[in-house]
């Protein structure tokens, strides 16, 4: 079992940043991607960015050159810092973490408990 804990959000004005975080822990797993999805209200949840070990990080199209993701591979942590943010990017923002059991093995997807990221105009 992964547990996620999430830190950061807030309210911010239009063109402000924000720096969220995510902190795995666990025993008997191997981190496969790490990454920030999103939901705003009436919407399906989408990803933001994700990053893997050896792999840039992946970001939809409404966030590239704006997000930057990076990890702390010794720590487990991921971080995604909001720059310019806009009042579309208002959303619950989600912490994934996608990991393979050793003694089990499977991949699961692991969810943070979400944190409320609230931009105004």
């Amino acid at each position: 079992q992964v547990q996620l804990v999430e830190s950061g959000g807030g309210l911010v004005q239009a063109g402000g940043s924000l720096r969220l975080s995510c902190t795995a822990s666990g025993s008997t797993f191997s981190i496969i991607t790490m990454g920030w999805y999103r939901q705003a209200p009436g919407q399906q949840r989408e990803l933001v960015a994700d990053i893997s070990s050896g792999v840039n990080g992946n970001y939809a199209g409404s966030v590239k050159g704006r997000f930057t993701i990076s990890r702390d591979y010794d720590k487990n942590i991921v971080y995604l810092q909001m720059d310019s943010l806009k009042p579309e990017d208002t959303a619950v923002y989600y912490c994934n973490v996608r990991a393979r059991d050793r003694i089990r093995f499977t991949t699961n997807d692991y969810w943070g408990q979400g944190t409320q990221v609230s931009v105004s105009s």
